[in-house]
């Protein structure tokens, strides 16, 4: 069989939202990009059905994720008016026909032209070179022709982990139990989601299962646009559903406790059958469509079982039998004669919309995969790292933060065993809050594979995981993982070896967000350098006061940080400063410009990290303390030669 060869600064596996915010990252940095995906279309679950954008703090995830919405948005506005119901409906952008987003997605790759994109190729295999992963092989789907990609750097983008188990890397599969990292929701647990209490019979004991997975479906109530399901579907079994009529009548299928905005609460359909789906309105007449994993006859635990080791004729066994169990699913609500005739009535108002999937039965072409492997990595983030020490700081503080995080812990039913009760399914976790969180860098680098960054199927445990796998965080990451890869090749240095300041910065220039806060203003002057000083501790809490007056107890406090990040002792001289006016403060900056190496100390004189003129005896305020702290520090590592000045050309 022909084989080709080809070579790349990145390759990225994997066309899913972060693979694609991977290749436009480094290309737009100057690399040359190959993007491979096994399916025919680009997106994963965000183009197949993920109408609506998982994220609660639309202040956390920025960067090209925001210039995705925002494209999003300008769509529906030049096509229907900023004053229509579709634009109102698309809600800034963060929801989206299915069909809009692939178009999206592929004008961004369009516009760049370091990238390639290679439809239809799976992923055979990997080679590496002194733990240095250098090649990937793949066969066309169509001609089974193969191809080998060559690059300095890999990025695995998969839902799966394919690349790096291929290339050798450790991984997790199943649940650890809770004494692996001491978690309190980590192995079989019965929570209920109501009430949010531990159910008679959580063990917390590991296992191999993994979350259930199914397909997200886009469905329509416009009669003209539907696609009728008129006779049973392939491999419809009425008994994979007959479980949902106790759930109806036990009162399974009503509203929550709480409802949640976007969270696909549809109340016309609670304690009816049609409360199997989770309904959540995007434009054109169309609705994201979740399976509700409330039900206790919700059937698709454990169907996946055979899917994330297999080859791929297997897996695309598994395809169909979800596929299967959705359209039975939907099948059934419309028209079996045990469901209640108005709720029959009320099910036939939705059905596939023929301008979706017109390649595939209107169906959605990508299974969802909520959790497959997950990396060994440098660093492994726990459920532990999500909260804080106590009830005043923040959660875990990771000088190698490249984006912040903060979605629930959402984890959807392991297996189909019930609570004693009938509450819940094991393994549920619904929207469990925590507060916003940092996500290392070093959960994305594989412990000894070399030249390989994971943005997907990362270093987590099973219960972290569950907050990282929204498609708005996988963005970002993506973002990161791209730029992360394009220093490498630019640099000629190993991933492991990129200065993390360089990272951040390069980050922070193009919009991506490394510290939330509660009160940090976007447009305020001092935002980049309260992200990056916020990875290094200066803020323990969520508010960052750029406004209020510095207090010697802060000073002390940020400059024994800003000493031990270059290099310097506690003790120096500059820590008893006590002048807090700009003419004082100045003063101390120059004088420990010179203490810490600056050749030249009157690049500080600039009164760059001012907000305003003032005068020499106007109080300095933290903001202006943080950009003055954060100019020297890259003054200092630009003379120690570490390129903080990054061309964007390789």
């Amino acid at each position: 069989m022909k084989e080709k060869k080809n070579n790349y600064d990145i390759v990225v596996v994997g066309a899913t939202p972060a693979g694609i915010m991977s290749a436009v990252a480094a290309a737009r940095l100057g690399a040359s990009v190959a993007l491979a995906e096994y399916h025919d279309h680009i997106g994963g679950m965000s183009t197949s059905g993920l109408g609506k954008s998982d994220i609660e703090n639309k202040d956390a995830i920025s960067g090209l994720f925001s210039e995705f919405t925002g494209r999003v948005r300008e769509y529906y506005i030049g096509k229907y008016g900023k004053d229509s119901e579709n634009v109102r409906l698309c809600r800034d952008g963060y929801y989206y026909e299915p069909s809009v987003a692939e178009m999206i997605f592929n004008e961004m790759i369009r516009e760049e032209k370091n990238i390639s994109l290679l439809l239809g190729y799976q992923i055979e295999s990997a080679r590496t070179d002194a733990q240095v992963i250098v090649e990937a092989g793949f066969k066309n789907r169509r001609n089974k022709e193969s191809l080998k990609l060559q690059a300095e750097v890999f990025i695995d983008a998969t839902y799966e982990g394919d690349l790096y188990a291929l290339a050798g890397a450790d991984y997790y599969l199943g649940r650890e139990g809770k004494e692996v990292f001491g978690e309190p929701h980590a192995g079989k647990i019965f929570f209920d989601h109501n009430e949010h209490i531990f159910l008679p019979g959580s063990t917390g004991k590991g296992d191999d299962n993994l979350p259930a997975y199914t397909y997200r479906l886009c469905l329509t109530d416009d009669p003209d646009n539907s696609y009728v399901l008129k006779e049973p579907p392939s491999g419809y079994e009425r008994e994979n559903y007959a479980a949902y009529f106790s759930d109806l009548e036990e009162g399974r299928l009503g509203g929550p406790k709480v409802l949640r905005e976007g969270h696909g609460y549809y109340p016309a359909h609670f304690n009816t059958i049609l409360r199997v789906f989770s309904f959540a309105e995007i434009p054109n007449r169309k609705y994201d469509v979740n399976i509700n994993p409330r039900a206790i006859g919700f059937p698709f635990p454990g169907e996946n079982r055979n899917y994330v080791e297999a080859d791929w004729e297997q897996r695309e066994r598994v395809f169909q039998r979800h596929r299967e169990l959705v359209l039975g699913l939907l099948y059934f609500v419309q028209n079996d004669p045990e469901v209640p005739r108005e709720h029959r009535e009320m099910a036939n108002e939705y059905h596939l919309p023929l301008d979706e999937f017109t390649d595939n039965g209107h169906f959605p072409w990508q299974l969802y995969v909520r959790e497959a492997r997950r990396l060994k990595g440098k660093y492994i983030l726990t459920e532990n790292d999500l909260h804080p020490k106590n009830a005043e700081n923040r959660s875990t503080i990771f000088p190698d933060s490249i984006i912040a995080g903060e979605f629930p812990i959402d984890s959807f039913p392991v297996t189909k065993e019930p609570s004693s009760g009938k509450e819940v399914l094991e393994g549920y976790i619904c929207l469990l809050e925590i507060l916003p969180y940092q996500v290392p860098l070093r959960i994305m680098l594989p412990e000894k594979i070399n030249q390989l960054i994971v943005p997907v199927a990362a270093a987590t445990s099973h219960v972290a995981y569950s907050t990282i796998r929204m498609e708005p965080q996988w963005m970002g990451m993506g973002q990161a993982a791209g730029t992360l890869a394009q220093l490498a090749v630019s640099l000629q240095r190993n991933t492991d070896e990129v200065p993390v300041q360089l990272l951040q910065k390069v980050l922070l220039e193009s919009g991506q967000v490394l510290t939330l806060f509660d009160d940090l203003d976007t447009g305020d002057k001092a935002y980049h350098a309260a992200q990056f000083w916020g990875t290094r501790g200066f803020f323990p809490t969520y508010m960052a006061a750029l406004r209020q007056p510095l207090q010697e107890e802060d000073l002390g406090c940020w400059l024994e940080i800003f000493l031990a990040e270059t290099g310097r002792t506690a003790g120096s001289r500059v820590l008893e400063w006590g002048d807090l006016t700009y003419a004082g403060f100045g003063r101390m900056i120059r004088s420990l410009a010179e203490e810490t190496g600056i050749a030249d100390s009157t690049k500080m004189t600039s009164p760059d990290w001012k907000y305003g003129p003032g005068n020499p005896d106007t109080p300095v305020l933290r903001g202006e303390a943080c950009m003055a702290l954060f100019q020297l520090y890259f003054h200092l590592m630009e003379e120690r030669n570490v390129n903080v000045h990054h061309n964007s050309g390789s």
